[in-house]
């Protein structure tokens, strides 16, 4: 089994960049921690690089385990919470959290927000996350289709964050997959995954040698979808099993 990665992030036409990517290996082990803050310059800035850090910092002490992904979200956002307090800023610094764990046995991945993975198999489309929005709660209620999220007027509505108030635990744990090779993985901001479709993602999947050739072929469709659009920030990490 080898595993291979690719990551980008980048500001888009806004000032300064909140969001965060993490990339790491522990002997067999791999984990990856993506997210986007919210709050404003700064503020998101800050609240995404602590939960990425802190996740990774959990991962680089025990590896990834059946506990792991739980243990990330729970000191993260307790982490979180303390530094809103310090700065006085309990009602701003939040951040979207996607973190993906990878060993020889099994591969699981967990969210909170409207940042993403998607999980293929071979050249298709396995699995999505879901996202904690407005738009995606009225898909859930039959109310508009999954694909009017992307240019719904509630899109940036975000019902669930790290950094909220949790009288329980906000995060999705997804069940684990045994691991197998010609699996891949895309984890993304919404800045990303609104100017591509999910149709180009595999469509670029399946041109590709690398997953730096995939993440490159995705971004220049995200490019050029995005002119002229004020571009959030917009960030993607690819992994690959092979």
């Amino acid at each position: 089994m080898k595993v291979t990665y690719c990551s980008v992030t980048d500001k888009g036409d806004r000032t300064n960049n909140e969001d965060s990517v993490e990339c790491g290996a522990w002997k067999d082990d791999y984990c990856f921690a993506l997210a986007d803050g919210l709050g404003g310059h700064e503020k998101g800035e800050a609240a995404s690089r602590l939960v990425t850090l802190t996740a990774m910092d959990i991962f680089q002490k025990e590896g990834f385990n059946e506990f792991y992904l739980r243990e990330a979200f729970e000191i993260s956002q307790e982490k979180l919470t303390e530094l809103q307090i310090k700065e006085q800023l309990e009602g701003d610094m939040k951040t979207t959290l996607v973190l993906l764990g990878i060993n020889a046995r099994e591969v699981c991945w967990g969210h909170i927000g409207d940042s993403r993975l998607y999980y293929f198999e071979g050249k298709k489309l396995i699995k999505q996350t879901k996202d904690h929005s407005v738009p995606q709660m009225l898909v859930n209620i039959g109310e508009i289709k999954e694909a009017d999220i992307r240019n719904h007027p509630d899109r940036s509505r975000v019902l669930r964050v790290m950094g909220m108030d949790w009288e329980h635990p906000f995060y999705d744990i997804a069940e684990p997959v045994p691991t197998t090779l010609g699996q891949s993985f895309l984890m993304c901001t919404d800045g990303f995954w609104e100017l591509i479709t999910e149709e180009e993602m595999v469509n670029c999947l399946k041109k590709s040698k690398t997953v730096y050739e995939w993440i490159t072929a995705m971004e220049k469709i995200v490019m050029e979808n995005g002119k002229e659009k004020n571009m959030d920030n917009y960030s993607a990490i690819g992994v690959w099993i092979r």
